[in-house]
């Protein structure tokens, strides 16, 4: 069984979810002077359900209610946040406005799933709120004209955990969710918000990007380059990700940079460079070792090694230099994964202190 067996896990649901539950249950309010409680929501694939109320409040033409956010299983940063929905009463002709309220961001970059000026409140989510409003306006003879404002208390803390500040999102967290489910240990929202990194670098013309798999290897980068913030892509171990979204999406430079043991697994073809998704294969580590001009003792003891640092420290005892290769090995695996796609790439191997060993630099330097 794997360290996060997704049989074993409970799935949980995403802000978007609880926030078109509150709506639900705060227009009902506003309409019927009830809270439903609990509510039912009818996701985009089908499923309904329930959500227990954590706040309500009514006021003069408004209503507020709240859901604490149940990530199940996933370390989400979002985990016990409580979503707020007030609703409010609108003249006809408008349908649905959205406004963000505290602890939610506002879009301030292009090339996010909504434009500059709007609230950090994705599309899915938006629909499933939308629909949420016409199914109580048609049960509760309301006319669906209604502003809703989401809330999350603590969200402007919780949001400098996330890749918000460097998306351009300013003043707190994003409304997500595409299905209204947290998959556990899917890693879907870190992978989406690589996905708007790149899609906000394009949409500012920024022609040079960084893939980091941690803080140590961005700091080597930023010695190196002089590149706004948003150009560094908290890439973590989701090189595939990264790549495969570059594949449909280039940019013209793209930096990759981590550890000698993430890019020796990318450079034996692993997409997610976690210890606990994929391994370091210490035979194929060895041969790498022998095309460095190490002795066949030293390449068997590398086969016999605990982890790729051991075998690196040995090698470096030795005065054989393997990060160099390995960081070409890993540039061919990253170039193969583009699969022709117009994005020069280098490659820079950086050990704990930050100190560059490794390297395999742009093609239109060569």
């Amino acid at each position: 069984m794997s360290e996060h067996d997704p049989s074993k896990l409970r799935r949980g649901w995403t802000t978007g979810a609880c926030a078109t539950a509150a709506t639900k249950a705060a227009y009902t309010a506003l309409l019927t002077g009830e809270f439903p409680d609990p509510v039912e929501i009818t996701l985009p694939k089908g499923e309904t359900p329930s959500f227990a109320l954590a706040l309500e409040e009514r006021g003069e033409g408004f209503a507020r209610a709240g859901i604490v956010k149940d990530a199940g299983d996933d370390p989400d940063v979002t985990h016990g946040a409580t979503v707020i929905s007030t609703v409010r009463l609108r003249t006809a002709g408008n349908g649905v406005t959205f406004r963000a309220g505290r602890g939610v961001g506002t879009v301030t970059r292009a090339g996010l799933p909504v434009p500059p000026g709007e609230p950090a409140i994705n599309p899915v989510p938006r629909r499933m709120i939308e629909q949420a409003v016409a199914e109580v306006a048609r049960d509760h003879g309301g006319d669906g004209e209604v502003e809703v404002e989401i809330s999350i208390p603590g969200g402007e803390a919780l949001a400098q955990k996330t890749m918000n500040p460097r998306l351009g999102i300013i003043g707190g967290l994003s409304v997500l969710g595409t299905t209204g489910i947290v998959r556990p240990f899917s890693c879907a929202s870190w992978i989406a918000s690589i996905h708007r990194g790149i899609d906000v670098a394009n949409a500012a013309g920024q022609k040079h990007v960084v893939g980091a798999t941690g803080s140590t290897s961005e700091d080597a980068v930023r010695r190196l380059y002089d590149l706004p913030d948003y150009a560094f892509l908290d890439m973590g171990d989701f090189a595939g990700g990264l790549l495969k979204y570059l594949r449909q999406h280039p940019v013209e430079r793209l930096t990759l940079a981590g550890g000698f043991a993430k890019f020796v697994k990318l450079a034996q073809g692993a997409l997610d460079l976690h210890s606990a998704r994929s391994r370091v294969d210490f035979t194929a580590l060895s041969q790498v070792l022998l095309k460095a001009g190490a002795p066949q003792d030293l390449a068997e003891k590398a086969r016999h090694a605990n982890t790729a640092k051991e075998v690196l420290d040995l090698a470096r005892a030795e005065g054989i230099e393997v990060a160099d290769i390995v960081a070409a090995e890993a540039k061919q695996a990253a170039k193969t994964i583009l699969r022709g796609s117009p994005v020069d790439c280098e490659v820079l191997i950086v050990d704990r202190q930050g100190v560059m060993i490794g390297k395999a630099g742009f093609d239109a330097n060569a």
